[in-house]
């Protein structure tokens, strides 16, 4: 089956919607596969970019929203793989289902698709979601390890699964030990979620804005790296997704270096992740945008624009372990320039007018390059009654000559399932990697390009 994946032997036609990093790994496979790709962005420069020194892609100029182009160009092809945001999916599975065309997505499957499944069932075609990194290649090793417990007549009693997607330890020279490789915005988002979870057996429920609070030391087993480690969004649908009700604690998390969630928590702390209209961050007509500190002690509500007024007001409004901590939060919101004469990117709201200073901050430089590091935990049972713990790790590096791991390990998995979809190997419907069938192959054929999760006994 490999063999076959792997030669140049496809005929097909594959629209590829998107501008972001994961696009380039995942066009460079199927077009290697010989399929004929083409890549759609609202900018016809941004898809000419991407498209440039690939083989045979073509750049089209596309906006999703315009219904009637997005359907000349979705009944071209056999396949559309959507990696915009994820808000736009349903557009795009409407478009296959007109035009029974089918779709692949690297996210997870929101209830908006869910209700297009019916829909989805009648045009008789395959909606592929959750096959990136975090959600994909996740799914592949959990399913692998479950199952294999459960063959052996075990039951999953614990299950932990927490991925970061991070600077390189010698990119990671900032207070907040984070750089953005893509939208501040959709991350600092992401940090306001409300986590859900099951923890010894009960649910439990973390409000976005004490998400910070509840991060911890988390030891991976790789003392090199200092990571702390918070919930991610809702684990509980996962103990059924994963077929394993006998666990009573299922958590899928986030990993962050050290530092980060404390100078988050007082940013939520402040306001900064209100996405409130404020007339004072709109552009001014005289085109002289406010200084930081002036619009920090506004947000704030300051007596004054000084710093010693400033930092008054977020110790009213915010908490501290010990004199360290406020120190260390301090420094960092300092580097950050929120206490500065520095002038501000208006964007109109707090969350993100500090998104562009801090996608200016932040961002990668030409030779940096980034982290990934991904694991499950497993506390097994046996069926002699045994305990035993299980890991599975990925730990892998960007090539700053290439690559991004974060854009390797999205896109590359991607490209694989659009091969097997395009193959016809999955059923109609909604489809996820949460079956045997469907993971082993994918797995397996990953393996055979360098990336595999590490699987070990620990205890």
């Amino acid at each position: 089956m490999q063999k076959i994946f792997g030669a140049k032997t496809s005929s097909k036609k594959a629209l590829i919607l998107g501008a972001g990093f994961v696009v380039k790994p995942a066009l460079a496979l199927l077009a290697d596969r010989g399929v004929e790709v083409t890549v759609g962005c609202r900018s016809l420069q941004e898809a000419q970019k991407i498209c440039k020194d690939v083989k045979g892609a073509k750049a089209i100029a596309l906006d999703v929203e315009d219904e009637a182009a997005l359907d000349t160009e979705t009944e071209k092809v056999d396949v559309v793989v959507s990696l915009i945001p994820y808000i736009y999916h349903p557009l795009v599975i409407k478009s296959g289902i007109r035009k029974k065309r089918n779709i692949v997505t690297t996210s997870y499957t929101s209830p908006a698709m869910i209700e297009l499944e019916k829909e989805i069932q009648e045009a008789g075609i395959t909606v592929m979601n959750e096959i990136g990194l975090d959600p994909g290649i996740d799914h592949l090793y959990a399913i692998k390890t479950i199952d294999e417990v459960h063959e052996a007549g075990g039951k999953i009693k614990k299950f932990y699964s927490y991925c970061g997607g991070l600077p390189a330890p010698e990119a990671s020279a900032n207070p907040l030990g984070y750089k953005f490789s893509w939208s501040a915005r959709g991350m600092m988002l992401a940090l306001g979620n409300t986590a859900r979870f099951y923890e010894d057996g009960s649910t439990k429920e973390v409000p976005g804005h004490d998400l910070m609070t509840t991060a911890k030391s988390y030891s991976t087993g790789y003392t090199g790296f200092a990571f702390v480690a918070y919930p991610n969004r809702d684990s509980t649908p996962f103990r059924e997704s994963y077929r394993i009700p006998e666990a009573n604690t299922v958590i899928r998390g986030t990993l962050r270096y050290a530092g980060f969630c404390e100078i988050v928590k007082t940013l939520v702390d402040m306001g900064f992740l209100s996405q409130d209209t404020k007339d004072f961050l709109k552009p001014k007509s005289d085109n002289k945008p406010d200084s930081w500190k002036h619009v920090t002690a506004k947000i704030l509500g300051s007596t004054s624009s000084s710093e010693s007024d400033i930092i008054w007001a977020i110790s009213s409004k915010s908490t501290f372990k010990d004199t360290d901590e406020k120190n260390r939060v301090i420094a960092g919101l300092r580097w950050i320039g929120l206490f500065s004469d520095e002038p501000i990117t208006p964007r109109s709201t707090p969350l993100d007018t500090l998104c562009a200073t801090l996608e200016q901050k932040m961002a990668y430089g030409p030779s940096e390059r980034d982290l990934v590091f991904l694991q499950h935990r497993f506390e097994i049972e046996h069926k002699d009654g045994k305990s035993e713990t299980r890991t599975s790790t990925l730990c892998a590096y960007g090539d700053s000559e290439g690559y991004s791991a974060m854009a390797r390990l999205v896109g590359t998995p991607c490209g694989i399932a659009v091969m097997r979809v395009l193959a016809g190997e999955y059923g109609k419907g909604l489809v996820k990697p949460y079956s045997k069938e469907i993971c082993d192959p994918i797995r397996e054929e990953l393996k055979g390009m360098g990336i595999e999760m590490v699987e070990e006994t620990v205890i």
